[in-house]
């Protein structure tokens, strides 16, 4: 194969046989269980990077967890996983903090793409009679447990289309050869296209266990805040940097004051 063909062919990993293919990519009957808890900031502290900033007064944590059974290259998978609210330069968005997930494709293509802090483990959503049912196993542990009274109450519709059209934030890292980091940046992605075609609330409740390899229970549940089940049709848009580690300064933080670099 002539350099002129692997660059021209060249996408993915592997080379002959990419993990994932082009976008765009393409969600229908995306089925969302969202549990808003508080927890304790100081946590909060020790996982978001800056130059995002959050509500420590609030100290929220939404744990999701999402079905797709229909989508676009990536086939019928569920993920499940932390989203902070948080701000950046103003900007009201969420920065995902952990993700688990059990499809090789989006696990690849989340991480090499975007920067999604992907790992493979087993999330499910169900319908339990009258509860909606999320659970997350890691191995033979069960790690997280998330239910919620299915369907009880529509909720605002216009407060859920304009939480799924915020931007959304990454900590993207990929090494180099020699395993210092080569990319560190913080990438912004937006959802596009959003058909909600349903969306309700009811009683919640969220139990986290410790877990060495997956540490959601390190961001505990102090109070369920609540709980929205949405059913919706959308695009994952390509993501933008907004913000490269790399290129700042030792020693400096993004905010202009010294100290300890944590990359």
């Amino acid at each position: 194969m002539r350099q002129a063909e692997v660059r021209q062919q060249a996408f993915a990993m592997p080379l002959t046989n990419p993990a994932y293919p082009p976008g765009p990519y393409r969600f229908i009957d995306r089925e969302y269980l969202t549990i808003t808890y508080r927890t304790d900031p100081a946590k909060l502290r020790a996982v978001v990077p800056e130059p995002l900033e959050f509500d420590e007064r609030a100290a929220l944590v939404s744990y999701e967890f999402i079905r797709m059974p229909n989508s676009t290259g990536f086939g019928d998978y569920t993920e499940t996983g932390q989203v902070i609210p948080v701000s950046f330069r103003g900007r009201k968005g969420g920065y995902t903090h952990c993700m688990f997930l059990n499809d090789e494709g989006p696990i690849a293509g989340g991480r090499e793409l975007w920067g999604f802090p992907k790992k493979l483990a087993n999330p499910k959503l169900h319908t339990e009679v009258d509860t909606l049912v999320g659970t997350l196993d890691y191995g033979p542990l069960r790690v997280a447990t998330g239910t919620m009274g299915y369907k009880h109450r529509q909720a605002d519709l216009n407060a859920v289309k304009a939480s799924l059209a915020v931007p959304n934030f990454l900590l993207k890292i990929i090494p180099h050869v020699d395993g210092s980091p080569r990319v560190c940046e913080l990438v912004e992605y937006h959802l596009e296209d959003v058909a909600l075609k349903g969306a309700w609330t009811g009683p919640a409740a969220l139990a986290l266990t410790p877990h060495a390899l997956a540490p959601v229970a390190e961001l505990p549940v102090v109070e369920v805040v609540s709980a929205v089940h949405i059913l919706a049709d959308l695009t994952l848009g390509l993501g933008k940097v907004v913000h490269d580690y790399l290129s700042q300064p030792i020693g400096r933080s993004a905010l202009g004051t010294e100290r300890t670099p944590k990359f």
